[in-house]
């Protein structure tokens, strides 16, 4: 297993989630409840999930978009949402 890549990728998707919406429901959702682990077992599987698939359509992708493509086009929808966040909303 390439460590690196391990630690790189916690790090990455561990900045990119804190304070986030997903984080802000979770936190809602344990100060509601009692079963606190409950909670956490869900939301836990959740982000789970929602990784094997981003990796499942990586794969998929990968096969058929050269890298770089795929590297360009993830940095211009990341600059297009930046931009429409702070445009005020109607």
């Amino acid at each position: 297993m390439e460590w690196k890549l391990v630690v790189s990728t916690f790090g990455l998707v561990f900045l990119a989630e804190l304070g986030d919406k997903t984080q802000l429901a979770t936190l809602g959702l344990a100060a509601g409840t009692r079963s606190r682990a409950a909670v956490f077992v869900g939301a836990a599987a959740a982000l789970v999930l929602t990784s094997a698939l981003a990796v499942l359509v990586a794969e998929g992708l990968g096969r058929m978009v050269p890298e770089l493509w795929i590297r360009r086009a993830s940095g211009i929808l990341f600059l297009v949402l930046g931009v429409a966040f702070l445009l005020p909303q109607r």
